[in-house]
């Protein structure tokens, strides 16, 4: 009996474990750079596969150009959501 309950409470906290993690990884909009990771200035960004990446200054944008797909998964691997565009 004692074994029961012992395994009951451990998948309980296991799954309290799982869920917080879960829902700590929320979604953020962007707000640093991928490039050079200062804050983002609105009026400077590049669009790529329809979502929007904004930049810090004027010289992070061709470093983006270079090799977009690496900067955009290292914001998604960070929890970032790209704003869509059409």
């Amino acid at each position: 009996m004692k074994s029961l309950i012992k395994t009951a409470v451990f998948a309980l906290v296991i799954t309290a474990f799982a869920f917080a993690s879960t829902t700590g990884m929320a979604a953020e909009p962007q707000k640093n750079c991928p490039v050079m990771g200062g804050e983002i200035n609105k009026d400077l960004h590049a669009d790529y596969n329809g979502k929007r990446v904004y930049f810090c200054c004027p010289a992070c944008g061709p470093q983006f150009k270079k090799s977009p797909e690496k900067f955009v998964k290292k914001l998604e691997d960070q929890g970032v959501k790209l704003e869509v565009v059409n």
